[in-house]
């Protein structure tokens, strides 16, 4: 682990910050409700010695820990302090985490961590490391059972950059940063000259790894998005997500929206928007991955997970990385009995030799692993195409879909017209190459039309698109019942 680096390069104090250690406390007074903060360990320190340390007992330890209320329910919190040694995590510094967690877990309430720091206390070596080790623990304990949520404020680096990569949602803010291994350490081993934002800031995590699901310009907007965040979510896998007032979806003609011509891109936010309750689509990992766009919404007032082909990057193709990014969505929503809408328009697979080995077959399985697996009520809508080993893991009745509905005009095949025709006409196009258009259309007539798919039963309804909100509506009321809250698999990382 590297968590000294960042520590070594980060002075102890921030001249940008208060020096008297309330940091923290003001982060989560803007987070909670008025008042709420209850602390635990406020006087707790450090009993280390060696190196000065035992000149440096802050009470409190770096860490401000405790419980609070968000919009009247409960969750426990903490938060860093990169005012007060650094925000360094020592043996105290981690217990108190880790407490957090552990009650949490207990009582059945969510975790909101804001971590601003300066790595691990390295004038405490391993014990400093085995602090990480215990919050880890507490993270995977913790993983499935209540929502975790981890806000970067600030510097996040070494072994303290695991814990919000256990957690289940990572909110960077613009001043986040987030590596194993700090700037100056990558230099002086590998000669790369790199800037800690260029190495781990919010645009790398949250457009190129993946590893942060959101980023916000400051605390502010990073405490709202916690605030939309738990609103969609329950208290723990032992409880319903919480229900509210239903909403129409946006006015918006569906019919219109998809182009008859499947080779012609659109936007499916603007279908999602004219399904779910105001058009509202809380989307997670936006600028990673964007051939499939997940999110949460809600239907008829109820939370639902949201998982659709994008036709307008890479022709809504699922690849290894869109596999993995859908996989570890879905196991969250399966975890915390949150229904999933999956809207279907894919051609297949992204093809090529650095997909094959980059590993497609193995990171597709885990999407493939997480729909079958999946206990929750699942709902599938074919706008437009569904070919190949594609329309299988995107929740096809066939791995237990509990309702799939299709527009009309939408194909089901094992891959598109031109494709097969070659295929199975080889022989005749190669005598009578000018007869191409005609073999291709008569394979689509003949093989792919959705009323094929829905007289042998693959396909439960073909409906109108204007009718696919009300539908959808229904369905679920009817499966409200299906899913028992409790504790069904962690959420492990991807």
């Amino acid at each position: 682990m590297a968590a000294e680096t960042l520590h070594a390069e980060t002075p102890a104090t921030d001249l940008r910050l208060p020096r008297d250690g309330d940091q923290a406390r003001a982060r989560l007074a803007a987070l909670l409700d008025t008042g709420t903060l209850v602390e635990v360990g406020s006087q707790r320190h450090h009993d280390a010695t060696g190196f000065g340390l035992e000149r440096k007992r802050p009470d409190g330890d770096g860490v401000v820990a405790g419980t609070g209320s968000i919009a009247g329910r409960a969750v426990n919190v903490y938060a860093q302090d990169r005012s007060v040694l650094g925000g360094s995590l020592g043996e105290a510094h981690a217990d108190k985490i880790a407490r957090v967690v552990q009650g949490a877990v207990r009582g059945g309430v969510p975790v909101v961590g804001i971590n601003d720091s300066g790595g691990a206390r390295i004038q405490e070596g391993v014990a400093a490391l085995d602090g990480y080790g215990r919050v880890f623990a507490g993270n995977v304990a913790a993983s499935g059972r209540v929502p975790q949520i981890a806000v970067l404020l600030g510097p996040c680096a070494g072994g303290a950059s695991y814990s919000p990569a256990l957690m289940d949602f990572v909110i960077m803010s613009d001043e986040a940063t987030m590596f194993l291994t700090g700037p100056r350490v990558v230099k002086a081993v590998t000669g790369e000259d790199v800037s800690a934002r260029d190495l781990g800031g919010p645009e790398v995590h949250t457009q190129r790894s993946g590893v942060a699901h959101f980023h916000v310009p400051d605390d502010a907007a990073a405490f709202t998005l916690v605030r939309d965040l738990l609103s969609h979510l329950p208290q723990s896998a032992d409880e319903k997500p919480p229900v509210v007032a239903p909403e129409p979806p946006k006015d918006v003609d569906l019919a219109t929206l998809v182009p008859a011509d499947d080779r012609q891109p659109y936007d499916v936010r603007d279908v999602i928007a004219g399904i779910v309750d105001g058009g509202r689509l809380l989307e997670v990992q936006a600028g990673w991955c964007r051939n499939l766009v997940i999110g949460l919404a809600r239907v008829d007032g109820h939370t639902v997970g949201v998982v659709a082909n994008q036709a307008n990057w890479l022709a809504g193709t699922l690849d290894g990385t869109a596999s993995e990014k859908g996989a570890r969505f879905v196991r969250f929503c399966d975890a915390f009995g949150i229904p999933l809408l999956v809207l279907v328009d894919v051609p297949g697979f992204l093809p090529g030799s650095s997909q094959e080995v980059g590993g497609v077959i193995r990171k597709g399985a885990k999407l493939l692993h997480a729909f079958t697996n999946a206990t929750v009520p699942r709902v599938s809508v074919v706008l437009r195409k569904a070919f190949g080993g594609a329309y299988i893991v995107m929740n096809s009745r066939s791995i237990g879909a509990d309702a799939v509905l299709a527009w009309p005009g939408a194909e089901l095949a094992v891959m598109g017209a031109e494709g097969a025709a070659d295929v199975i006409f080889r022989r005749q196009l190669d005598a009578e190459p000018e007869r191409r258009d005609e073999l291709v259309a008569g394979y689509r007539a003949d093989a792919m039309q959705v009323e094929l798919a829905a007289r042998r039963g693959s396909v439960d309804e073909v409906i109108d698109p204007a009718d696919t909100p009300r539908a959808v509506r229904a369905l679920f009321a009817s499966l409200h019942g299906a899913r028992r809250p409790g504790f069904v698999h962690d959420n492990l990382p991807q």
